[in-house]
């Protein structure tokens, strides 16, 4: 492999090479974006989440399948009025004008003037001021249907009436996400390019040292783009977090490696006249451990294929196709860019032969030589801190109510939170159970099964809402007491799922029970979440040390790369999870940010342990193990830590995005990234190679001592 990254790096690293390189990546863009999709032509809103084997989508198909009229996306209607209570007659008219209207996807609204006024009782709230109204669109509706639909219905109530319209439910949650991420998207893209921008600026001093990154970056992007615009239109459906996700992760990609080449080719600037012998000589040190770097990741994202998870999985082809683009962006574009500009890069401050490599008295050659001088010291010090961050891992608390994720003046937002506020919690979303058999049931075999449900922790009510012609399928309604999305309701459901056989033998009917709705939802998620993160820890764990044996060639260095990031990342979520809590007022977190967190965190940090190792082991071969280690530090860590700052500055970037599992996730990594950068590589690392690793001479002496 190394010798086939300096072949392409050599060729590159000519002028004839660079002109074909860059003529190469401008055709390639240029063909993709006139001749291709873009990947924004084939994102939604939201993929489903579980498996077709999960119990709750089992269920779910059961119950389409024998009471037709339960297909369909849901919606609910939340009227509210502030002028006194809401009026039977004026709400059904406005019901009527509804289904006269013939508004595009709906398929099913209750009918309000057609029932008996106790049955109308049930869709009012005790004070008379709130109605709640099911709707029901054809379930082939898009997002994008559903969202004009939902504004028909708006202008109807507006001019019929002064009641406030609120429609929840996933239909109004799938067209208020619509809206949301079509802002987020062009905020979040614009940020990410003026933060790095301003950064690159503040930290380098020189204008092209700024645009030329961003200039490989936004080729990269257009390039990524458009062959996940191929990708959709072969069939790969790729939500909308995914792709905000993927942006972050290119730009911060590309940037961190981009730094990682200027960084060196500087240094041999100042030992080689001629740029391209610069540039051959620069990559043919940096072009292995920048691939390397790249592969790592890759390895993370293709880890994700083992996801059962849908949101997981359906990170591993979106990611791993941005990361393979990189990684071949890392090796000819961006070096091919940078011998474009040559000494210009760097201006003002144009590096000469013989300039001095690094200043001795620049703020890691002091850290370099103090983590060898005592090396004890800086692992203790290191140690308890990353100790006392993780210690707040014991009091994470998970959050399974999605909705609370959303902007708090978000209309399906509000809507649900007038219906916790208006109603009994358990109506938010009913627990749908079907009993199945090969027999009719008889009556009293169908009201036991109710009666033994509604014994059940936690049960509020059991209600039968239909039964098939042949009496071989019963649909009942179960409401909890507590919220649907609670911790202990979830308890609770998990617990019935697992007693369903005793419910059958105690109400004495041969059959089978099957759970489906947002509860029996969450425990699959919750049982399948858990499942992943166990996996995909030890996968990726195992992985990326097998790819650090081969480039380390020891077994012994690796341990204690991957330890010290193992330990950064538990450090960076108990850390990140505190001050959350702390300064944003955010105590439960979404389950789904762990796993986020450690791939990102993992593949992401162990490119600067790729390239502190790499660099020492290239001065061990011409010094001892101190004066490697005080040189690679001295070396690397103004680079690493720049590359840091921007990196975390970007993940930052995601705390602009409407939703709190991304807000969470993106200050959590950027907490981690802070950690890796600084104390992990700048310290902990370097410190535990002073004590570990020893020199040959070294080692025969101990070898040749009695004992």
């Amino acid at each position: 492999m190394r010798k086939f990254l300096q072949a392409v790096t050599d060729r590159v690293s000519t002028k004839k090479g660079m002109w074909m390189t860059l003529a190469a990546w401008f055709i390639i863009t240029v063909l993709l974006a006139i001749f291709t999709p873009s990947v924004r032509d084939y994102e939604v809103s939201s993929i489903d989440s579980l498996p077709d084997d999960a119990k709750s989508v089992i269920a779910q198909k059961k119950i389409d399948n024998y009471f037709k009229d339960n297909e369909g996306i849901p919606a609910i209607l939340v009227f509210q009025s502030k002028n006194g209570p809401i009026q039977l007659n004026q709400l059904a008219q406005i019901l009527e004008q509804i289904t006269a209207g013939k508004i595009n996807g709906v398929e099913q609204v209750v009918p309000l003037a057609q029932l008996p006024p106790q049955a109308t009782a049930e869709f009012f709230s005790e004070d008379q001021t709130t109605a709640i109204i099911p709707l029901t669109y054809n379930a082939s509706m898009e997002s994008k249907e559903i969202k004009e639909a939902n504004e028909q219905l708006q202008k109807i109530v507006q001019q019929s009436s002064d009641y406030t319209l609120y429609i929840t439910g996933p239909a109004g949650i799938a067209a208020d996400t619509l809206s949301l991420f079509s802002r987020a998207d062009f905020v979040l893209i614009m940020s990410t390019v003026g933060l790095i921008l301003v950064l690159l600026i503040v930290i380098y001093r020189s204008p092209l040292l700024a645009f030329i990154p961003l200039f490989a970056a936004v080729f990269v992007y257009e390039v990524v783009t458009q062959i996940l615009g191929l990708m959709g239109k072969a069939g790969l459906m790729m939500s909308k977090q995914t792709i905000s996700i993927m942006s972050i992760l290119l730009f911060a990609a590309v940037i961190d490696y981009s730094l990682f080449v200027f960084s060196r080719y500087r240094e041999e600037l100042k030992q080689h006249e001629d740029k391209f012998v610069a540039m051959k000589e620069a990559m043919r040190e940096t072009g292995m451990p920048v691939f390397f770097s790249g592969g790592t990741v890759l390895v993370a994202m293709l880890v994700l294929f083992f996801a059962q998870f849908g949101d997981y999985r359906n990170f591993a082809p979106t990611f791993a196709t941005t990361m393979a683009v990189i990684m071949i962006a890392s090796i000819t574009l961006v070096p091919a860019l940078f011998m474009l500009f040559g000494r210009k890069s760097f201006w003002p401050k144009i590096p000469h032969v013989g300039d001095e490599s690094v200043a001795s008295h620049s703020f890691w050659s002091k850290v370099g030589r103090f983590v060898v001088k005592k090396p004890w010291v800086a692992i203790g010090a290191i140690s308890i801190v990353l100790l006392l961050s993780a210690g707040h891992l014991f009091k994470l608390e998970y959050e399974f109510d999605t909705m609370k994720s959303f902007p708090e003046d978000m209309l399906s937002r509000q809507g649900y939170e007038i219906l916790e506020e208006k109603f009994a919690k358990g109506d938010l979303a009913p627990t749908t159970v079907l009993l199945e058999g090969s027999e009719s049931f008889h009556q009293a075999q169908i009201a036991k099964v109710q009666e033994e449900l509604s014994n059940q922790s936690l049960v509020d009510n059991v209600r039968i809402n239909g039964v098939t012609e042949d009496g071989k399928a019963v649909n009942y309604s179960l409401t909890f007491a507590e919220s649907p999305y609670a911790v202990e309701t979830i308890d609770a459901m998990e617990k019935i799922i697992g007693n369903s056989d005793e419910i059958m033998q105690k109400s004495n009917v041969d059959g089978e029970l099957f759970f489906a709705g947002e509860t029996a939802s969450l425990v699959d998620e919750r049982g399948i979440n858990n499942r992943d993160v166990i996996v995909i820890v030890l996968l990726e764990t195992v992985l990326i040390f097998i790819m650090l044996i081969v480039l380390t060639k020891s077994v012994k260095m690796p341990i204690y790369m991957m330890g010290t990031i193992l330990v950064s990342f538990l450090a960076a979520l108990g850390l990140g999870t505190f001050l959350t809590n702390l300064f944003f007022d955010i105590s439960t977190i979404s389950d789904r940010v762990p796993l986020y967190a450690f791939v990102f965190l993992v593949a992401l940090g162990i490119d600067y342990n790729i390239i502190l190792i790499s660099r020492f082991q290239e001065e061990r071969q011409k010094h001892p193990v101190k004066k490697a280690v005080e040189i690679a530090v001295a070396n690397t860590g103004g680079v690493i830590s720049s590359a840091g700052l921007i990196l975390a500055a970007t993940f930052a970037v995601l705390m602009t995005q409407p939703i709190e599992l991304l807000f969470v996730f993106g200050f959590t990594v950027t907490v981690g990234i802070l950690l890796d950068t600084f104390l992990i590589r700048g310290v902990l690392l370097p410190a535990l190679v002073t004590v570990i690793e020893k020199d040959k001479h070294e080692d025969k002496k101990l070898a040749t001592t009695p004992h």
